[in-house]
Order: C-alpha cells, then sequence, then structure tokens
C-alpha cells in the first residue's frame, strides 16, 4: 500500500491502528491523519522503538491490511 492509498483509507484502517497500536490516542491518530511518516514516528516515539524497528512494525501492519 503505497501512502496515497494509506491516506485515502485512513479513516477505514484508523481503527485497526489503534487495535495494533493500542498506546496511540484519538488525537494522535488525528494529527497522523494517514501520512506513513507521521505514523512511524508516532510509533517509535510512543514505544522507545528504533527507527528500523518503526518502519518494520508498519511495512508488516500495511502486508496485512
Amino acid at each position: 500500500m503505497n501512502e496515497d492509498i494509506l491516506k485515502g483509507k485512513w479513516k477505514e484502517i484508523k481503527g485497526e491502528v489503534k487495535k495494533q497500536w493500542g498506546d496511540l490516542t484519538d488525537d494522535e491518530l488525528m494529527e497522523i491523519d494517514g501520512e506513513k511518516d507521521k505514523l512511524v514516528g508516532t510509533i517509535q516515539k510512543k514505544y522507545g522503538y528504533s527507527k528500523e524497528k518503526a518502519e518494520d512494525e508498519y511495512k508488516s501492519f500495511i502486508d496485512r491490511h
């Protein structure tokens, strides 16, 4: 899924993102608004992941959806 598709389907998959990363707040999800870099950065900050680990988590999530 490329970034345009993520942005376009954000409202549909936002709930799945919340299930995957339950520590993300609704405000953070609104701020992310389907932007890959914001999602990866927020995951990295919230969970203390390295950039590579956050990217891997994101890619794994996108591959499943």
